[in-house]
């Protein structure tokens, strides 16, 4: 019987191995994987938490130690945390110490069931001064007195309103509001950077920008990722450095890499940066169901991964998943989807773990949604498991 219940271990063990989005899956070996302090490969899957409901005072109260329980009871052991730069520092130079706690104590609960934590400065459509959007303060808000209509039913439409591409213009361009995100970052990693769960900054969400005259959005966004993101990011590497060697620093392009777009980011002049680019597909973030025959996995993958063989850099997806997992051919989706990641990408982490409808990966009672228990599989510990 001892023998028996070995060989089932094992062959679990091999099976979890083999399924999608595992180590040994991996066939693209051009791309660098990320590693830990002793040189193992790392394989990194989780989701992202989140509170944008509440604010202020009550900042972050939406996030419990639940999450972190069911998310661990389901195999998963990587956290991107959804920090707001406007809870943060409500008004110029003065930090929420209170939102600082807040973010500590979520960090113990992840530390309590061994996640592995990524923060994310994360913004919506700039921020609050747009329709009561999330990131970027008011104060350090400039507009030059340009429109901005909201678009109830495509908010991502808003970032291609005038007042706010000028916002991110003046963010990028103003010495003042480059100061004060340096500032921003160095005190999130000075504070931070010591807690066991913290495994890397993902310097800001889903950044975007200007778009110019004659310019198309993938002339832009590689205009913009190139003469402003690249800069942002170097600046924004020495401000965490001063304060935290240690961990992993995350940069994203703009989201038009989901048209599959390569990136124009150049070098970023650290040894520990993580290419974190999200996997959202247009027409099933308009509700659409998947098509296979489109073939978007396969172009969006050769297009993600030039940038990555290019400078050397391992992978991890911050954000993927439809909106709606219930449609007839998403179960194909997600075996494509997994099997693609697997070929490239050191991790990933799904949007996002909530409870209820919608993107959430579980309802209110905790079951897994229509095909997201795909994204959970046994976790299996290597030993000492080195690149070659």
């Amino acid at each position: 019987m001892r023998r028996l219940r070995a060989v089932v271990t094992v062959l679990a063990a091999v099976a979890a191995l083999l399924a999608p989005g595992s180590a040994l899956a991996r066939t693209d070996g051009s791309v660098p994987r990320l590693t830990d302090g002793r040189g193992r490969v790392l394989d990194l899957r989780g989701w992202n938490v989140e509170d944008k409901t509440h604010r202020g005072a009550d900042a972050l109260t939406g996030v419990t130690e639940r999450h972190f329980r069911d998310m661990a009871r389901a195999g998963f052991g990587l956290a991107r945390l959804l920090v707001f730069w406007d809870d943060l520092e409500p008004r110029p130079g003065q930090y929420s110490e209170r939102y600082l706690r807040r973010i500590e104590h979520i960090l113990d609960w992840a530390h309590r069931y061994r996640f592995r934590v990524v923060i994310d400065a994360h913004q919506d459509v700039f921020g609050p001064a747009f329709g009561g959007h999330r990131g970027i303060p008011e104060w350090a808000t400039r507009t030059d007195g340009l429109a901005y209509v909201p678009h109830p039913d495509d908010w991502f439409a808003e970032y291609y309103e005038p007042a706010v591409q000028a916002a991110f213009e003046h963010l990028y361009e103003d010495a003042d509001l480059r100061g004060a995100q340096a500032r921003m970052w160095e005190l999130l990693a000075g504070r931070l950077g010591r807690h066991p769960a913290v495994f890397g900054y993902d310097l800001i969400n889903e950044p975007m920008g200007r778009l110019r005259s004659g310019e198309d959005p993938p002339a832009a966004a590689r205009r913009i990722e190139r003469d402003q993101l690249t800069p942002m990011y170097n600046r924004l590497a020495a401000a965490v450095r001063r304060a935290d060697r240690r961990h992993h620093l995350f940069v994203e392009p703009t989201p038009v890499v989901g048209e599959a777009v390569p990136t124009g980011l150049g070098r970023i002049h650290d040894p520990k940066v993580v290419y974190a680019p999200h996997f959202y597909n247009t027409a099933m973030e308009a509700g659409r169901d998947y098509d296979p025959a489109a073939r978007w996995i396969e172009a969006y993958e050769s297009a993600v991964t030039r940038y990555p063989r290019e400078q050397r850099v391992p992978v991890v997806i911050g954000e993927w998943g439809p909106p709606d997992s219930s449609l007839p051919n998403m179960r194909r989706f997600y075996d494509d989807a997994l099997a693609s990641l697997a070929r490239y990408a050191s991790g990933w982490a799904g949007y996002t773990w909530c409870y209820g409808g919608g993107y959430c990966a579980v309802d209110e009672a905790g079951r897994f949604r229509p095909n997201k228990e795909r994204l959970s599989w046994p976790r299996v510990v290597a030993p000492a498991n080195r690149p070659g």
